[in-house]
């Protein structure tokens, strides 16, 4: 009795143990489980390329924080004195032109201040005479600068050419300005709406109306 009820329980052993193999088989296809290793690849990719990101963005942040403290101590200290030599652009002036019209511009201001601010001038003989030369587009821009200049206490000094070359007779070709504490002049392009004077604790905003 007991050997005809195992035997009639073996198939159903069998049948089971073969349902689970095939289900197994089944499992383990390579279409099954060959997506999920590559979303976890691409997961895992994604998750190391954002770890540099982020340092990167923190090294610029650090970088602009240090350099923001540094611009603020050394503004605390001595300044270097420069002069800034304005050009204009309408009059199409060639290299050796604007070279010496640059050389008149910065020797003009030298006369003057050795009448009206010597110690200005040894200042800036100390720092070694350093000149900026910059660009406007017309004579407009040229007195707007120097009317800027002029409200924050900076020299100025305008050249009118003799009109032998390139140029008429008493055109304004250069204005000279400074020298100054750290003067940064932007002087405006075809695409630009403003100049902005920069000295030391003084800064200026010029419309431009054109």
């Amino acid at each position: 009795m007991f050997p005809s009820i195992l035997n009639s329980n073996q198939p159903r052993d069998q049948q089971q143990q073969k349902q689970r193999r095939e289900w197994l088989a089944g499992s383990f296809k390579p279409e099954n489980f060959i997506p999920g290793l590559v979303i976890g690849f691409i997961f895992g990719l994604l998750l190391d390329l954002s770890k540099p990101t982020r340092n990167h963005l923190s090294k610029k942040i650090f970088s602009s924080g240090k350099l923001q403290q540094q611009f603020s101590v050394s503004g605390n200290g001595d300044q270097e004195l420069k002069m800034v030599l304005v050009v204009r652009q309408d009059l199409k002036m060639k290299s050796g032109k604007i070279a010496s019209q640059c050389a008149h511009a910065a020797t003009g201001m030298y006369a003057e201040l050795m009448q009206s601010d010597r110690s200005l001038l040894r200042q800036w003989e100390q720092c070694g005479q350093p000149k900026i030369v910059v660009t406007c587009r017309n004579q407009q821009e040229m007195n707007k600068l120097k009317e800027a200049a002029e409200n924050i206490a900076l020299p100025t000094f305008v050249v009118a050419d003799a009109g032998r070359t390139q140029v008429l007779a008493g055109s304004k070709t250069v204005l000279a300005v400074g020298p100054g504490k750290l003067p940064v002049v932007l002087c405006l392009s075809c695409f630009c709406c403003f100049y902005v004077v920069c000295l030391g604790e003084h800064a200026i905003l010029i419309m431009n109306e054109n």
